[in-house]
C-alpha cells in the first residue's frame, strides 16, 4: 500500500468517511500536488504511527497547532481527538498547557476553534462543561 492511499485509510480511521473526504475535498480544492503530499506524509507516514495512539497524537497536535495560531489544521485535529476518546477535559487541559508555555493569548484564540467543532459535532460548551464539572 503507498502512503497516500495509507493516508485516506488513517484519515478515515480517524473522521470517519464523511469528514475524511471534506478534508481531502478542501486539500484537493487548494492544490492537488499538495493534497497528494499532505495526506500522504501527514496521515500515511505519520498519523499512522503505532507508538501513541492517535488520541495521545492529537492532544500532542493541539498544543503545537495552538501555540503555532494554525486554526485551520487545529480544526481537524480537535476532531481527531474527540473521536478518538479525548474529553472537553483533556483538550482544555492541553489548551492550558499552550498558555503557561505559548501565552495566553494563543491559548485563548484557540477557544473559539473547539467551540466550533464542538458545535458541528453537537456538543454544547456549557453542556461539555456541566458533565466534566
Amino acid at each position: 500500500m503507498n502512503d497516500y492511499t495509507k493516508g485516506i485509510e488513517t484519515l478515515t480511521q480517524l473522521l470517519g468517511a464523511d469528514q475524511a473526504e471534506k478534508v481531502v475535498t478542501r486539500f484537493r480544492e487548494l492544490n492537488p500536488a499538495f493534497e497528494n503530499e499532505a495526506i500522504s506524509v501527514v496521515f500515511g507516514r505519520t498519523w499512522s504511527r503505532d507508538a501513541i495512539d492517535p488520541k495521545t497524537r492529537s492532544l500532542c497536535s493541539i498544543g503545537i497547532l495552538a501555540a503555532l495560531g494554525r486554526h485551520g489544521a487545529l480544526r481537524i485535529v480537535l476532531g481527531i481527538a474527540l473521536s478518538s476518546g479525548a474529553t472537553i477535559e483533556e483538550i482544555t487541559e492541553a489548551l492550558l498547557q499552550v498558555a503557561i508555555y505559548a501565552g495566553y493569548p494563543a491559548a485563548l484564540d484557540a477557544l473559539p476553534v473547539l467551540k466550533a467543532v464542538l458545535e458541528e459535532q453537537g456538543i454544547a460548551m456549557d453542556t461539555a462543561r456541566n458533565a466534566e464539572g
